[in-house]
This record gives structure tokens, sequence and C-alpha cells, in this order.
């Protein structure tokens, strides 16, 4: 059978039935994916994840560590991997808390090849977005970091539509410096347009109150 490639979606299922583990391997390798399978979460724990877009199918019904508790212990430990849940006991109270907990879904057994596939590939989608949006993040971090003091200043004001003389006048500088000072932001930050540069302050959570990123 093919190896899955590292750069390839992975599902990682925990279910303490063997046949449920075989079952949905096969069904996850026929759609190209890889699969890495656990009898238990402790299991799972013991694995260094790799790091590529993947999600977690979880039986909620396990010998010791339930479903749940473990959805929780993830969240605790700021690992944040979309679940979809499955059980052959599943009840409404159930399937509530999974769900306000972030779960992408909530199947119960005996369910449909095709409603895990359509879970797992939105678990999939989810958890590439957040991959992107995080990567994203960090970059406009890494370029805010090499703003000075005064370009942090300025950039604050900036952002909330300020003109140049406000600016100026607010913070005690000449006019033309302020422009000198938009110009270094705008190519550190690699804004196209004001408009870009207000996304970006937005995403980081600068404000005219703050000199750098909220965390």
């Amino acid at each position: 059978m093919k190896e899955p490639s590292k750069l390839e979606p992975i599902v990682f299922v925990v279910d303490d039935d063997p046949s449920v583990r075989v079952a949905l391997t096969n069904l996850f390798r026929s759609m190209d994916l890889g699969v890495e399978v656990f009898g238990s979460p402790s299991e799972l724990l013991q694995t260094k994840l790799p790091d590529v877009v993947s999600c977690l199918v979880l039986d909620i019904r396990l010998p010791g560590v339930s479903g749940l508790d473990f959805q929780t212990r993830l969240a605790e430990a700021d690992i944040h991997i979309p679940i979809v849940f499955m059980t052959g006991h599943g009840d409404i109270p159930m399937s509530v808390r999974a769900m306000k907990a972030g779960a992408v879904d909530f199947l119960t057994k005996p369910f449909r090849d095709q409603d895990m596939l359509d879970a797992v590939t939105t678990a999939i989608e989810r958890d590439r977005v957040s991959r992107d949006e995080a990567r994203a993040l960090s970059g406009l971090h890494a370029r805010f970091a090499t703003l000075t003091p005064r370009e942090r200043e300025v950039i604050a004001l900036v952002t909330t539509g300020l003109m140049n003389k406000q600016i100026a006048a607010e913070i005690g500088i000449a006019e033309i410096t302020v422009k000198i000072h938009r110009g270094h932001i705008m190519r550190k930050m690699a804004a196209k347009s004001l408009p870009d540069l207000v996304r970006m302050a937005e995403m980081l959570g600068i404000g005219p109150a703050s000199s750098g990123p909220q965390t």
C-alpha cells in the first residue's frame, strides 16, 4: 500500500475497536489521505504529531479518559486540532457539549462512509485555514518587530484615519517626519495601501492606545 506523502493531510483515529480502526484506515486511504490510528488517547499523546494539516476522528466512549474529556485536555494543552466525534451510544447532551467545545461533527455509529468523509473534509479544511491564518499572523508579528518605537506610535495613529498633520500635532513631531515614518512603515510591513495596513493593524490588535500588538 502506498505510503502517505508528508505533505498529505493526515487523519488521526482514536478508537479502542480494532475493526473500526481498520475500516477507517481503508476508507481514508482510498481518498489519498494519510492515516495514523491509536487504541487510546494516551497512545496518541505519546506520539509526536507531524506538523501537517490534520484532523482527529475520536470515539467518545473510550477506556479511561472519555473522548469529551480528551477534547478538553487537548484544548488545555493548546493543541487545536479539529475533531470529528463518533459514538455508538450518543445522546443530545453529549453532542451539544462536543459541538460547543468546537467539534466539527458528531456521528453516530453505524454511519455512512460519505458522512464520515464529508465531516473529515470539513475538518481538514478548517485546519488548513487555521494554519494559513497562523502563518500570516506570525509573519505580521515578525514585520511589526522591525518597526522602531516611533514607527509603532505612528502606525497606531495612521490606522485610525488621522492625517499626517494631525499625527504630527498628536505626538509633537514635524509633518514631513510623519510622512517619512509612514513610508518606512508601509515598506517594512509590506502594505500595498492604507486599507491593507489597517487590516494588518486589526489582525495585530494595534490601536491608538497601544504601541504594540495585543497578546
